[in-house]
């Protein structure tokens, strides 16, 4: 009698913690994919054959074994915060869900490790009581998300504004993956070989670790600055990013009709205006007032820190892809899209394309260095959503003015890399770490149809 692989796995692991509800196994298929139409209409009815909880390496290691044994897709997840349909299964299989394996190891010396199912707040409320450090890059999901999907889809964040992308040479340190083969072999890699498993959502390497550099840690006060006039507030930012004296984690621009849209905040963004969202040391307070004063902006929210570790009331939950999420609870019709504007013409691309699509494209930017250590910005816009042909006629409109669009609705890995090609490195981590091709199937575009020969 013929058994079926899925059948097989629950009846040699049974010690595992399985998900057997089929509206559970459907909701652990998911993430917020949603953001996007597109995908949205891509990805519907995409759901693993089954979901498992592993807690430990050894779980890891067995149920790995077993999978590649029976030609078995994995898909691995985090708690589901991703945007591009990372943690949807196109061919079914098993969804691993990792957020149980979530020890932290250690922090020291400026860095901190833990294992990939960990939270980023509760790993940084850890590495701050063990040495009083603190994550450099952060997305605003960071309450929910984990360090895996952190590394696995995510860019930037809170911090970026320091220290750059996630990528930025010096940021990742080091990571700890298993081999999906019959006989797993787990490897470390460090510094840029880690890198080649970075922001490719686990189709090249299931990452059971990861190391990163840390920042001494800040109390940091929140603030929102007002302006009247679009470029008034855009130069602020501009100018607050560049200080070298003012001490920042977070500078984000809004333009009014984004800033409309973030309900919660209504009473202190009047009607019409542009705002800044800032994140500073307490002593970098007087110099903020100076250049907003000297822009013709004014504050009208300041939160010091421990108000907002009392409260759990922050900022941070309002930028970076947490706009999109505010703005669509009160507008279902918008959708967002990731840019990237040049360092030295940031100012004046974000000026041109508010320009030529205004009203369509809803600006909002966040300052961060860039590979290089430039201020720049990067930009998720909202977008109002008629049709898929106009919405690829934006994308195309923002590339043809020299604007960098990692387009976020499409779910093959080089796609939504402005169209790239994977690096060699990359190709080569998923012919090491994935030679049967089980990891998150049919999303990097060489292996769509098997192996590569």
């Amino acid at each position: 009698m013929n058994i079926h692989p899925i059948e097989q796995l629950h009846i040699a692991l049974p010690d595992l913690d399985w998900v057997t509800e089929p509206p559970r196994i459907a909701r652990l298929s998911q993430d917020f994919s949603w953001f996007s139409p597109v995908l949205k209409r891509q990805l519907a009815g995409k759901v693993a054959d089954a979901a498992v909880r592993p807690r430990s390496e050894e779980e890891i290691v067995r149920l790995v074994s077993l999978c590649a044994k029976l030609r078995v897709p994995i898909t691995v997840r985090g708690t589901g915060t991703g945007n591009y349909g990372q943690a949807v299964p196109l061919h079914g299989g098993v969804v691993m869900d990792l957020s149980g394996y979530n020890g932290f190891l250690w922090g020291r010396d400026g860095a901190g490790r833990a294992q990939a199912g960990m939270r980023l707040a509760d790993f940084e409320n850890e590495t701050r009581t063990a040495c009083a450090i603190e994550l450099r890059c952060m997305p605003s999901t960071y309450r929910s998300a984990t360090l895996g999907g952190l590394f696995g889809g995510g860019f930037g964040g809170v911090g970026s504004i320091n220290y750059g992308p996630l990528a930025a040479r010096g940021n990742i340190l080091g990571v700890k993956a298993i081999t999906i083969e019959e006989q797993p072999r787990i490897i470390e890699l460090r510094g840029a070989d880690a890198l080649a498993m970075h922001h490719l959502w686990g189709t090249n390497g299931l990452v059971l670790e990861i190391e990163l550099a840390l920042a001494p840690a800040v109390p940091w006060n929140e603030y929102l600055v007002v302006f009247d006039g679009f470029d008034a507030a855009l130069d602020f930012g501009n100018a607050i990013a560049n200080a070298p004296g003012i001490s920042k984690r977070e500078v984000g621009f809004f333009s009014a009709p984004v800033a409309e849209r973030l309900k919660p905040l209504a009473e202190f963004l009047p009607a019409g205006t542009h705002a800044i969202v800032l994140a500073l040391a307490p002593a970098s307070e007087s110099a903020m007032l100076e250049l907003a004063a000297q822009f013709g902006g004014r504050v009208t929210y300041r939160k010091e820190a421990a108000e907002i570790a009392r409260t759990r009331r922050t900022l941070l939950e309002f930028t970076w892809n947490h706009t999109t999420l505010v703005a669509l609870k009160t507008d279902p019709d918008i959708t967002y899209l990731q840019c990237a504007f040049t360092a030295g013409q940031h100012l004046e691309q974000v000026r041109r394309m508010e320009t030529k699509l205004a009203g369509e494209v809803l600006m909002h930017a966040e300052f961060i260095r860039n590979m290089d250590g430039q201020v720049t910005c990067t930009s998720l816009p909202l977008v109002r959503f008629t049709t898929e042909e106009r919405l690829q006629e934006i994308i195309e409109c923002y590339r043809d003015n020299g604007v960098r669009v990692n387009d976020p609705h499409v779910f093959i890995v080089e796609d939504g890399k402005a169209g790239g090609d994977l690096p060699e490195a990359a190709i080569a981590a998923k012919r090491r770490f994935d030679p049967h091709n089980l990891l998150n199937p049919g999303k990097v575009r060489a292996w769509m149809h098997g192996v590569p020969q």
